[in-house]
């Protein structure tokens, strides 16, 4: 089966103030120092959650991010970058350390390898704030000590009254202990409604197994209650498999021009999360607004228990794909805002970047 172009969602939610922004974002942002073939460095915001927060922005729904950024040159940046699309910084997200940083290498065909400078915990004060009705995580934030034991913590005090979204987007400089990570992992897992993850983190996580056969038994677990109803396996330029107890789907990849891959799974996430947010699949409103986390989480197993893909998650699988490949057409993690996407839908390309007949489709990771 494969997951058929759908029109996106319509406009996203309206303005809220940012003490009632309904989706949290938890997790690094970070300055990507992207150093190319030629040698040139060039410094781009990034970090994962970040870089999704931005996304779900850019699509019109209102985020708040609970990160670490510092108060140096950096770190103004970042948050100039972050609050220019609409992410809100929850309270207590700044520090008078330095701002972490990835350095990538980029290779002949736009694919990033990164090495890390990075310290990741939450600052006091940055988990106050309203209960979120969604919360995503992932990425170093989920990993690394000592802020990833806060993470958990926050994510499971959340789930009653939220939906949950995990990308664990294992970085292998960082992987000190396999077997503690896969631990790790299973824990989030547990917790999530909606899992993303490329067949890289499934060969890391789970060595000697296929990540489809990982994927499967993860979806398989919300059958009894526990465990993501959703599980994407990325796999760049080849597209996605999609995972639910009730069957399995192919996404194909869109064919564009790439400049590079950076932001390309994150931004894929993003189009994901908004689709389902849009659709109710996802919750989008407080525990008084509709839908709340358990009509919302109700909604989505409803919609993956019957071997047919469900039209609303096609939908948001094919904005996550559309999404992805507009990401890989520019350079660093710069996802596109909807009107970009409904333009681009219409057949009205991005000025200077035409689709290259044949070209390798994007590599969402």
């Amino acid at each position: 089966m494969t997951a058929e172009p759908e029109p996106g969602p319509g406009p996203g939610p309206g303005p809220v103030s940012s003490a009632t922004a309904p989706t949290l974002v938890i997790g690094e942002a970070i300055t990507d120092v992207l150093t190319g073939e030629d040698g040139v460095r060039r410094a781009r915001p990034g970090g994962s959650p970040a870089n999704v927060a931005l996304g779900l922005a850019r699509l019109g729904h209102p985020v708040r991010l609970a990160t670490r950024i510092g108060r140096d040159g950096p770190g103004r940046e970042l948050r100039a970058h972050l609050r220019g699309s609409g992410v809100v910084l929850a309270p207590g997200s700044q520090t008078d350390d330095p701002t972490s940083t990835a350095t990538a290498r980029l290779d002949a065909a736009g694919t990033a390898h990164y090495g890390f400078d990075i310290t990741w915990d939450l600052p006091p004060g940055a988990l106050d704030g309203p209960a979120p009705a969604h919360l995503h995580t992932g990425s170093l934030a989920t990993a690394l000590a000592p802020g990833a034991d806060r993470v958990f913590a926050a994510v499971e005090a959340a789930r009653a009254g939220a939906t949950v979204s995990y990308d664990p987007n294992i970085r292998p400089a960082l992987l000190a202990d396999p077997g503690r990570e896969r631990q790790r992992a299973e824990r989030f897992v547990a917790l999530s409604d909606v899992v993303k993850a490329s067949e890289e983190d499934l060969g890391l996580l789970r060595p000697g197994h296929s990540p489809d056969e990982t994927a499967r038994r993860w979806a398989e677990g919300s059958r009894e209650g526990r465990g993501p109803a959703l599980v994407v396996v990325t796999m760049g330029g080849a597209g996605a498999r999609v995972f639910w107890p009730g069957g399995r789907c192919e996404v194909p990849a869109t064919a564009v021009e790439v400049a590079d891959t950076v932001g390309a799974g994150d931004a894929f996430m993003a189009g994901l999360l908004s689709g389902l947010l849009h659709t109710g699949l996802l919750a989008s409103a407080g525990p008084s607004g509709s839908p709340g986390a358990a009509r919302a989480r109700t909604a989505l197993r409803e919609a993956t228990a019957r071997a047919r893909l469900d039209p609303r998650v096609g939908s948001a699988l094919w904005l996550a794909a559309r999404t992805a490949a507009l990401t890989c057409t520019r350079e660093g993690a710069d996802p596109p805002t909807r009107s970009e996407l409904t333009r681009w839908a219409a057949g009205r390309w991005p000025p200077g970047r035409p689709p290259a007949p044949g070209a390798a489709g994007p590599g969402p990771r």
